[in-house]
């Protein structure tokens, strides 16, 4: 049976610093916005910028990350939809997670110590599904001004409190940003940048090692 495993010293990542450290957005502090109810109009335009988003099917760039309490790191993120995404983070910090359409994993390669969730339980499966309906009750809100467009999701019976706030450029449709707010509000803020789109991933760049996680939960 696969087991969670935890590392105990200072800033070593928990189950409950999961959320957050799964959160994209612009800048450190930056305070997620609270979309007002969408209208037609405004769902029409959101859904045109949703669809060109998972129209991208692979994605790679750089990021830096902002935590709940100021701290940052940053690394390179790859995206291959459905499904399918890994963060490696800079020295000193040994952190990797790692997405393979059906398990998250957070890793800690100093510790050798690993924690696996089922990723449709996690709200970054909204993010990384084939198609993002805006119709359907996962939708919070959706907010369109003259720089940002902002979409919320979310689904109680599945994530409960927690959130997805995407954020798009409403010109180029290019997405800015993500959060995910977990179920006390706490948001990690990420910026990106020299981001590529529509570029070939090996299989591997998503490998999961399970048997190294069995063999882990064992012991």
């Amino acid at each position: 049976m696969i087991r969670s495993e935890h590392g105990r010293p200072a800033g070593t990542l928990t189950r409950r610093g999961f959320t957050g450290l799964l959160a994209f957005t612009l800048a450190a502090g930056l305070s997620v916005l609270a979309p007002a109810p969408a209208s037609a109009q405004a769902s029409g335009t959101a859904q045109k910028i949703a669809d060109h988003f998972a129209s991208v099917k692979t994605m790679m760039g750089e990021f830096v990350q902002f935590g709940p309490r100021g701290e940052q790191t940053g690394g390179k993120f790859y995206i291959d939809r459905p499904g399918k995404i890994r963060f490696n983070y800079e020295d000193p910090s040994p952190m990797r997670v790692i997405a393979d359409g059906k398990s998250v994993v957070i890793g800690n390669r100093k510790l050798k110590t690993w924690d696996i969730y089922p990723l449709s339980k996690t709200p970054l499966n909204l993010l990384l599904a084939n198609r993002i309906d805006l119709s359907s009750k996962m939708v919070r809100g959706v907010k369109e001004e003259a720089d940002l467009t902002t979409i919320v999701l979310g689904d109680k019976s599945v994530f409960g409190d927690s959130t997805i706030t995407m954020m798009f450029d409403p010109k180029t449709y290019d997405l800015r940003q993500w959060t995910i707010t977990d179920a006390q509000g706490k948001d990690t803020s990420v910026m990106i940048f020299n981001v590529k789109t529509g570029v070939p991933l090996d299989d591997k760049v998503f490998s999961i090692p399970y048997d190294e996680i069995r063999n882990r939960g064992r012991n």
